[in-house]
């Protein structure tokens, strides 16, 4: 992406340092390198760039030595348009304009990418498999999912939980351990399914 180059008050107190002429066939920044005290920079295209090209504001503040970037943003042309960028500094007191020629785009525009029919179905289940064969592809499915190591730490987890509800014997622990098995039981069936 090229970039349009402006020195603020490298020379003088807003002196204004930019390319006489400037080419773009898409977006670009202008960049403000100021190279002194701060000061105000208004951006203006004419007419015939201005139906082009776009600038988010244009009124700019730039601090003591620092650099500002400005978006320009443009629209695709068919053939290269030319206007001028007007760039003024000190209310007024220093303006220098840059001649900018806005081309057509030398990207290739992205070709949409096609999706295959099949995958908008859902996949099919074979509900004649025998419940063995069943059990044995859910758990395929576990494995490739890596859901083993949940799986016994689930299973160690609601096994302590029962040694310790029958240590105690309090309902209270016990409901706890009824929630903690429904919950690992809900998330293997979703792991499997």
């Amino acid at each position: 992406m090229p970039t349009l180059d402006v020195e603020l008050n490298g020379e003088a107190v807003h002196d204004i340092d930019a390319p006489d002429s400037f080419a773009a066939d898409g977006p670009f920044p202008v960049v403000l390198d100021n190279s002194g005290r701060s000061t105000h920079v208004h951006l203006h295209f004419d007419d015939d760039l201005d139906r082009v090209a776009a600038l988010d504001e244009g009124n700019h503040f730039v601090a003591d030595e620092a650099t500002r970037h400005v978006h320009v943003s443009t629209a695709d042309v068919d053939e290269p348009v030319r206007g001028k960028l007007k760039i003024v500094t000190g209310y007024g007191s220093n303006t220098r304009y840059v001649d900018v020629r806005v081309d057509p785009s030398t990207e290739t525009p992205e070709e949409p990418v096609a999706v295959d029919e099949a995958l908008s179905a859902p996949p099919e289940r074979s509900p004649d498999l025998p419940p063995r064969q069943r059990a044995v592809n859910a758990l395929d499915r576990l494995v490739q999912r890596g859901g083993i190591a949940g799986a016994v730490f689930g299973f160690l987890a609601v096994a302590a939980g029962v040694a310790l509800a029958l240590a105690v014997d309090s309902a209270l622990v016990w409901l706890a351990v009824g929630l903690a098995l429904l919950v690992a039981l809900g998330a293997a069936l979703l792991a499997v399914a």
